[in-house]
């Protein structure tokens, strides 16, 4: 993750009340009714931002165009912290004093599980059909068993069909092509902040698309309202704001379950955004990549795709991948689902250049038809590990009396550690966050997720039980004013 400079922009807000003390526990993590008042000297935040991720810009090259220098200049300007991971990784037997990472979004609960079955003989086909080009959209059988595969788990009211499917290596790659074909040059997305900050250059890098920030703060207004909550009237507000700046926006970006808050929308909440995006003409991108990782079971997940009618089909994309819900970040397959088939024929003709080998393909295929393993082994065993771990830290935040949110979807916690701040500026979370990477444990800031609200962290709790403690004994180390690594490799 990585910092870009964003032009404040709009009205500032103003306190609505005092926050309730009901609502908060539960589902939305501990001790938030206590910290989510805003101070008398805290400043209200803005409403919306549009971005300018090139503001900073100063490394062009003699060697580059002018769009190579940009490009050059993302990956130049990309997070430190994952940068010194990767030269200091902890390994248990090779490097145990190097660097935990809690700061990666990435399932790392069930390989075992995976590699058996990845292993297994129906997996190993060769013929030549898949050594040679593709439909450029993906192999008929596999875009076939994504339709029946969504069908089934986003609980369509009819069938899907596999001329709306596409598919491309990564949800990244989605992002991407879907920028590139839905925006001119400089127009802009809606998205609410926090977000995942890769967002920024998925939509960018080709397409030069900008985000309009729909800031959300923790603030709780009522019985009725949520930490960092979403509404209509937040989007009228930013959309109003970018128009008024002269900024087009096109479209608006849903991520459910939400990345990094852990938010999940239910569909009343999901049916007003798309009512909203429809008044004014919008598409509507929704990211649901973490749908099979829902593991509370009294969180009530709705895919857009189990509404019974949706406003604007034809504006209405939906995007899902296995990096996530099936731990597979590496391999590279993401699927768009779309009724437009405008917008389906030209993803599909940036797909000659996303596209997924013929053998991973059918991999794809054989892992989604099984829907007895999937249903009978994978899913209930990852769940119940997502669910231990979750409860391992949620514990640990506890007895530090760190505040927290969480919905029990995801593999992340988002943590409020902004009473360890000397003072409420960025200059002091990066401190606190290169306070812990000193002592060996990677975490996310928030700024890195364009949080508007200085002292926010998400902390990944998705790993092996030993990385985990690990981790958190780290993260305890620093918070207590322990600054010195501790020898952390056992004893011979």
């Amino acid at each position: 993750m990585f910092t870009l400079p964003q032009k404040d922009s709009g009205t500032p807000t103003t306190s609505l009340g005092s926050v309730s003390q009901q609502g908060l526990h539960g589902n939305h993590g501990d001790g938030l009714e206590g910290e989510c008042s805003r101070k008398p000297d805290q400043k209200p935040l803005k409403l919306y931002g549009v971005g300018d991720p090139t503001a900073m810009f100063s490394s062009d090259s003699p060697y580059l165009s002018s769009r190579g220098s940009v490009i050059k200049w993302f990956w130049d300007s990309a997070e430190e912290g994952y940068r010194t991971y990767h030269m200091d990784e902890y390994d248990e037997d090779k490097n145990p004093s190097g660097i935990i990472n809690l700061g990666t979004s990435e399932n790392k609960l069930c390989f075992d599980l995976l590699s058996r079955r990845l292993s297994q003989s129906d997996m190993l086909r060769l013929e030549p059909s898949l050594l040679q080009y593709p439909d450029w959209r993906g192999h008929l059988f596999l875009r076939e068993e994504v339709a029946r595969f969504l069908s089934f788990y986003c609980r369509s009211p009819a069938p899907l069909k596999p001329e709306n499917v596409v598919v491309l290596n990564g949800c990244a790659s989605l992002f991407s092509a879907l920028a590139t074909v839905l925006c001119e040059a400089g127009e802009a997305f809606l998205i609410p902040a926090p977000y995942y900050g890769a967002i920024t250059q998925h939509v960018y890098l080709y397409g030069n698309v900008r985000l309009v920030c729909v800031y959300l703060d923790s603030e709780v207004t009522g019985l009725e309202t949520r930490p960092f909550q979403l509404t209509v009237e937040k989007l009228e507000m930013a959309l109003e704001g970018a128009n008024s700046e002269g900024v087009k926006v096109k479209g608006l970006i849903l991520i459910n379950p939400q990345n990094p808050l852990g938010d999940v929308y239910s569909p009343g909440e999901l049916q007003e955004y798309l009512e909203f995006a429809k008044r004014h003409e919008l598409h509507v991108m929704v990211d649901e990549v973490y749908m099979l990782s829902v593991f509370e079971e009294s969180v009530g997940y709705h895919s857009v795709l189990s509404l019974e009618r949706l406003p604007d089909p034809q504006r209405t994309h939906v995007m899902w991948a296995t990096s996530k819900d099936f731990g597979m970040s590496g391999l590279r397959f993401g699927t768009l689902y779309t009724e437009n088939q405008d917008v389906a024929t030209a993803v599909s003709s940036l797909c000659r250049y996303h596209g997924l080998s013929g053998l991973v393909q059918y991999q794809m295929a054989q892992l989604l038809r099984d829907r007895d393993w999937i249903n009978q082994v994978y899913l209930p065993e990852n769940h119940a590990r997502l669910k231990a771990a979750h409860i391992y830290v949620s514990e640990e935040l506890r007895a530090l009396g760190i505040p927290f949110l969480s919905r029990g979807a995801g593999f992340f916690i988002w943590v409020d550690l902004r009473k360890y701040l000397p003072a409420a500026t960025f200059e002091e979370e990066m401190l606190l966050w290169r306070r812990f990477l000193d002592n060996k444990v990677l975490l996310s800031f928030g700024q890195a997720f364009e949080c508007k609200e200085p002292g926010w962290f998400r902390l990944v709790f998705s790993d092996k039980t030993h990385r985990l403690h690990l981790g958190m004994q780290r993260v305890r180390r620093v918070l207590e004013g322990k600054s010195q690594v501790a020898e952390d490799a056992p004893s011979c």
